[in-house]
Order: C-alpha cells, then sequence, then structure tokens
C-alpha cells in the first residue's frame, strides 16, 4: 500500500535557501531571509482602533511606523505571555496597492538562520480540500525537527493589508 508521503512531488527547488527560523510556542516556523529586515526587541505597542485581533497595533522602528501582527492569533494558537525571548521579526511583503511594506511580526523566539537544502525539503502535506494550505511553502526537516516554511506574503494576504496600510499612515 503507498503512502501519500512517497506520491508526493518533491519541493520545489526555488525554496532552497536559507531561511530565518523562529517559534510559536512549541512549533517552529520559518521565513526566507530575503524577506526579513531585521529582529527587534519588543518594544511599545500602539494599539490602532478597528484593526483584526491578530494586528496588535504599531510600533515606532526609528521614526517609521510599522504595522505589527500577531501571528499566533493569526494562526488560531493560544496565547502566551511574554518574555524575555519574544521579539519583533520586521518582514518586508508586497503592498496591495503595489510596492512595498514592512510589517512586525510578533514571535516566541528566534533560532537560526539555515541553509536548507533539497534533501532538507518536504512538500506541503495534503490535509484535504477543506483546509487551506496556501500560505505554506513546504515543510523542512533541520537537525530532527520539522518546520513549516511560511509564505509571508500570503500569510498576510492582500485583504489584510489593505485593513493594516492605513495604520502604517497615522
Amino acid at each position: 500500500m503507498a503512502t501519500t508521503a512517497s506520491a508526493a512531488t518533491p519541493a520545489p527547488v526555488s525554496f532552497i535557501g536559507k531561511y530565518l527560523t523562529f517559534l510559536l510556542g512549541r512549533e517552529s516556523y520559518g521565513v526566507s531571509v530575503l524577506k526579513v529586515r531585521e529582529i527587534i526587541r519588543l518594544c511599545p505597542i500602539t494599539p490602532v482602533p478597528q484593526m483584526p485581533d491578530f494586528v496588535k497595533g504599531v510600533v515606532n522602528l526609528r521614526g517609521k511606523i510599522v504595522p505589527l501582527m500577531d501571528l499566533r492569533l493569526k494562526f488560531g494558537l493560544p496565547l502566551v505571555a511574554e518574555h524575555e525571548r519574544s521579539c519583533i521579526v520586521v518582514v518586508e511583503v508586497q503592498s496591495p496597492v503595489g510596492g512595498k511594506l514592512n510589517l512586525g511580526i510578533l514571535v516566541d523566539g528566534v533560532e537560526e538562520v539555515a541553509n536548507l537544502t533539497p534533501a532538507e525539503l518536504e512538500p506541503t502535506p495534503d490535509f484535504g480540500s477543506s483546509l487551506s494550505t496556501e500560505y505554506i511553502l513546504g515543510m523542512a526537516k533541520i537537525k530532527g525537527v520539522v518546520k513549516t516554511l511560511l509564505d509571508i506574503d500570503r500569510v498576510v494576504a492582500a485583504q489584510t493589508l489593505k485593513q493594516i496600510q492605513p495604520a502604517a499612515r497615522i
């Protein structure tokens, strides 16, 4: 009897490269380092009214206002108290009106920058037609730990960015 994994196609070669890996709870995720602008400590967050729950507000990053998104809330994970390893990863995403937008994502801790090879990559598993996995690039096996590789542009989707952009212009 064939398993689904053996029938799966390999992860695209374009996913090979360096990824910043981070934690949300006990789960590991990764985003391409080409999308990461910087990693900063937690700083004061200014709430913005009428934003989706997962948008914590905005932060002042050296005079620039950057929207801040909590990936735990976006992914429906349980909330935990912020701690000394909690930080903000500033990523650059595609704006729905053209150009690029810096966005902070709140994470529980940064792990490492991993240079992924084809042997470490797997395609996104098939969870059935009722679950959307369009924001997952694939899975990586790093040192025996499975990490979910995120397409950060799709995680924050154009609809969300349209809601967030007014907050960045405060």
